[in-house]
């Protein structure tokens, strides 16, 4: 069987890249590891680090296609961060500006939880740990 340490990175392409650059290390703080600028490509790669364990790689190409996820597409559904206070969590992203779910509880775990978008609608879930 095939042995699966842990999610390594999650790659992410965006459309405006200084404004995905700015909430991704300024709403939602992710650490900058490393910021490439791929001349031969025209895009940027942004690594970055998500409270020590996780990556995001944050892509920028020209002129790339919308991806669908309103009605809900198949692929990739969404993304879920963790996090101690929802309440907290919601009120600093509402600060920002961004608008976020009335929070729920997951029927199943009791956890309550809610979602956002980020600059490209790229749906988005805040988890109360």
């Amino acid at each position: 069987m095939l042995k699966l340490n842990k999610i390594h990175h999650v790659a992410i392409i965006c459309s405006d890249y200084k404004k995905s650059r700015h909430f991704y290390t300024e709403v939602l703080g992710f650490k900058i590891l490393l910021e490439t600028y791929r001349e031969t490509r025209d895009s940027y790669k942004l690594d970055l680090e998500v409270s020590g364990q996780y990556q995001i790689e944050l892509f920028s190409f020209p002129n790339p296609p919308a991806r669908p996820s309103h009605p809900e597409a198949a692929g990739l559904r969404h993304l879920a961060f963790e996090v101690d206070d929802i309440d907290e969590a919601v009120f600093h992203l509402n600060e920002c500006g961004v608008v976020t779910e009335p929070i729920r509880i997951d029927e199943t775990a009791g956890k309550r939880f809610t979602f956002f978008a980020d600059p490209d609608g790229l749906p988005l879930e805040l988890y109360e740990k």
